[in-house]
């Protein structure tokens, strides 16, 4: 009867939290592009920059304005990086998608690397969900 209670317990939290599933498997995808990006350390992979470098930079829009956050790598079979994941800016629950490097520019604002694109926030939010890792 304990563990019933304790089940039932537990089914409702979850139920309760709603997003908690999908913020854990965002940690666990940007808690293993870190990891990645430790390991492969100051190597340029994409746009001249270090994994670590993409992985700290911001998504700026057309009107100079941050649109989304990089939060992990995309690699094709050879492993070279071929897009990159990003986490839209003001998004409820956090929407993250897949943009390429095409088009992407790298912008030195203060001590900040960040990339800028032609695309707009709407654009960027328009793009399909990237499907989060699972445990």
């Amino acid at each position: 009867m304990k563990t019933m209670v304790l089940a039932l317990a537990a089914a409702t939290l979850v139920a309760g939290c709603g997003n908690n599933g999908r913020d854990a498997a965002a940690e666990r995808m940007e808690d293993a592009a870190e990891a990645n990006a430790a390991a492969a350390g100051p190597t340029p992979v994409a746009l001249g920059l270090s994994e670590a470098q993409l992985l700290d930079a911001d998504l700026i829009g057309p009107n100079n304005v941050e649109i989304g956050e990089v939060q992990s790598l995309v690699r094709n079979a050879s492993g070279a990086v071929e897009g990159l994941i990003v986490e839209v800016e003001d998004t409820n629950p956090d929407r993250y998608v897949q943009i390429p490097l095409t088009g992407l520019n790298v912008v030195q604002r203060g001590d900040d690397r960040d990339l800028s694109t032609t695309m707009t926030r709407d654009q960027l939010a328009a793009l399909p969900d990237v499907p989060l890792p699972a445990r």
